[in-house]
């Protein structure tokens, strides 16, 4: 194959995507410019990695192969490779190729700002500027409101959904995507990627950045549910762990089997049945491996156990730096002085 210099692809690029004036999504994702640009961000903290460097070795005939089969349609998604992590829990992590990677990061470069500006405030996990520590403080915040400065009872509904990226459900996913992007390729190629893993139409792989997005539109539907529907005006939702903020322990508990309902029937999600519980911020409530309290936080107790084990096995100035991090979120000086 004939390499063709970086900068000239870009700018043939760019001069495409200047003629069709940047509305088709897929001519976007599937560019030679996205494409490069892709590479860089995928590339970084990966460059060791024996099977990146065997195709950076010919990376733009790579690249353009690429582009190729996603242009005339000849793209098929391939298989992955499994393995095993404990983060905290045991989790299956799959890993695509480098090449089916490559192109997850070109679709989340053009499709993440567009779907994100539709997500409620409160969402919060694989998103720019919203991790754990936000949704901890607007916990924080939910809670003083709710209580009127914990001068009144304030409980909280707390559930979690059962195996979620396992079960995620195939057809009901291509529907959501069907609504949301008007771009009938973009969502072809998107299928490719969702049925490219899982069994008996479910399932979305914790190794790829797309399952990311695609698990925040998926779940966006009992975001808006919990808004429009039920109501809720202090809903948090992190990942599939959620929380709504009342004074009315009765109306909590009357939300418990509509949320089960919605979820079973409009995305074939179960409630973790060990999992749903409804505590008062005064007695602690237990989210994000934190436990919070009116004026305190602390770290849970498994937590504590599982950092402690962590540094037994490697004490390294890195893995120390990194829980001291953590522990300066909450009430925690006694155990920063103990591993410092």
């Amino acid at each position: 194959m004939i390499t063709i210099p970086v900068p000239e692809l870009i700018r043939s690029e760019e001069a495409l995507h200047d003629r069709q004036g940047g509305t088709h999504a897929y001519d976007r994702i599937t560019s030679v410019q996205n494409l490069v640009a892709a590479w860089r961000e995928f590339v970084r903290g990966k460059r060791g990695k024996k099977d990146v460097q065997e195709f950076q070795a010919h990376l733009m005939d790579n690249i353009l192969s690429l582009h190729e089969d996603l242009r005339s349609g000849a793209y098929e998604h391939g298989s992955y490779e499994a393995f095993k992590i404990a983060d905290p829990k045991p989790r299956d992590i799959h890993k695509a190729s480098v090449r089916d990677r490559l192109l997850h990061h070109a679709i989340h470069r053009v499709l993440y700002p567009a779907i994100d500006r539709t997500f409620i405030a409160d969402s919060y996990s694989c998103r720019e500027k919203k991790g754990t520590h936000r949704a901890m403080n607007r916990f924080r915040a939910f809670a003083y409101a709710e209580s009127r400065n914990h001068t009144r009872t304030c409980y909280v509904l707390k559930c979690d959904i059962r195996k979620f990226f396992a079960s995620v459900h195939h057809d009901t996913l291509v529907e959501i995507l069907h609504r949301r992007i008007p771009d009938e390729l973009t969502v072809c190629l998107l299928e490719k990627v969702i049925r490219s893993f899982g069994s008996e139409g479910r399932g979305l792989p914790l190794g790829n950045l797309t399952s990311q997005l695609l698990a925040n539109l998926y779940m966006n539907e009992l975001d808006q549910f919990a808004k429009h529907r039920l109501k809720a005006r202090r809903y948090i939702r992190y990942a599939d762990d959620f929380v709504i903020f009342s004074r009315d322990r009765a109306w909590l508990e009357s939300l418990v089997p509509e949320i089960s309902s919605f979820l079973e029937n409009r995305l074939k999600l179960y409630l973790h049945p060990d999992k749903v519980f409804i505590r008062t911020i005064a007695s602690g409530v237990d989210f994000l491996g934190w436990v919070h309290f009116p004026d305190h936080r602390v770290l849970r107790s498994a937590s504590k156990r599982r950092m402690f084990r962590n540094l037994d096995a490697e004490r390294s100035e890195a893995r120390i730096q990194s829980y001291l991090g953590l522990l300066s979120h909450g009430n925690a000086r006694k155990l920063s002085a103990l591993i410092s």
